[in-house]
């Protein structure tokens, strides 16, 4: 009822494709992460989800509706796409009151979610006054105004600070685990790492993945281990007798190409050499995405 469904989804304007025959699904129960470079496509499908934009070809439903069908949208979808859309000089709850008027959605809710983005000390003052990091979370606040299933965040933690960095991490991961569908687009890969189940990656306009987390990286890894032992001379003739090399590396570890930590394990216990440290060395989400969006960088520095 609440998933995503993009099919066969185009946008053009003339000869270029900013949106280029799109399809996947994003799913209830899981934070998806959406990436890719700049042009890419990403602010582009979620404005024609939303009905913000009208698609060339293609579909763009949630639970197999379009979002402009909905009598009562807030309550099927809450979306922050542009933290400065607040008119400035509404204060923050006369912003929230006028959209929950708009949708029917009781004003018990303004405070509710008021309180639970962390701006009800100060929801008094006009919106004009407020830090880019205090109109993302009046953005926030207004995407949770109607308790939707589905939300969809374009750079919600853009602006924040540490403290509300973890904020948001925690409210969407909490929003997914009660089953919700939660698709959010960011460039920052740290934060994407940490917070997403799943990911949607585009370039160009077109999908290069939809996979999970776990899964991106593996199939961008290469296996390797870091270890530190007492006794490399009799760790490395023993890989050497199964094909492999021990490598030194910074801080006196030493890496093995191609093996698995509990491989390198298996092999030092069955020869007795001490191991002090071992563990997976597996490509962060960054070098993965990097590697696989190389070619679909609209712009790229010279070095």
């Amino acid at each position: 009822m609440n998933s995503i469904e993009i099919r066969e989804l185009t946008k053009a304007y003339g000869t270029h494709r900013a949106v280029d025959g799109l399809t996947f699904d994003v799913l209830p129960g899981r934070v998806t992460g959406f990436l890719g470079p700049n042009g890419a496509g990403k602010s582009t499908t979620m404005r024609l989800l939303l009905g913000l934009d009208r698609a060339t070809s293609g579909t763009a439903t949630i639970g197999g509706q379009r979002f402009t069908d909905f009598p009562d949208p807030l309550h099927r979808v809450g979306a922050l796409l542009d933290a400065q859309a607040a008119h400035g000089g509404r204060t923050a709850r006369d912003h929230l009151r006028f959209l929950a008027a708009a949708d029917r959605i009781p004003m018990r809710r303004v405070g509710e979610v008021l309180e639970q983005a962390g701006i009800a000390s100060v929801a008094g003052r006009r919106v004009k006054t407020f830090s880019l990091g205090m109109r993302q979370r009046l953005g926030i606040a207004a995407a949770l105004l109607g308790d939707p299933g589905v939300l969809l965040l374009d750079e919600p933690t853009n602006g924040l600070d540490p403290e509300g960095i973890i904020w948001i991490r925690e409210l969407m991961r909490g929003l997914a685990a009660e089953g919700r569908t939660v698709l959010v687009s960011s460039h920052l890969m740290s934060e994407t790492s940490a917070l997403a189940d799943h990911l949607v990656v585009l370039g160009n306009g077109r999908l290069l993945a939809d996979t999970s987390m776990e899964e991106f990286i593996d199939a961008r890894s290469t296996p390797r281990v870091r270890l530190r032992t007492s006794d490399p001379v009799r760790l490395r003739a023993a890989l050497a007798r199964d094909g492999f090399e021990l490598v030194t590396a910074e801080d006196g570890r030493w890496t093995v190409e191609g093996m698995q930590a509990d491989q390198v394990g298996s092999l030092a216990a069955r020869e007795g050499v001490p191991v002090l440290e071992l563990a997976d060395d597996r490509a962060s989400l960054e070098q993965a995405y990097l590697d696989l969006t190389a070619d679909h960088a609209q712009f790229t520095a010279t070095r």
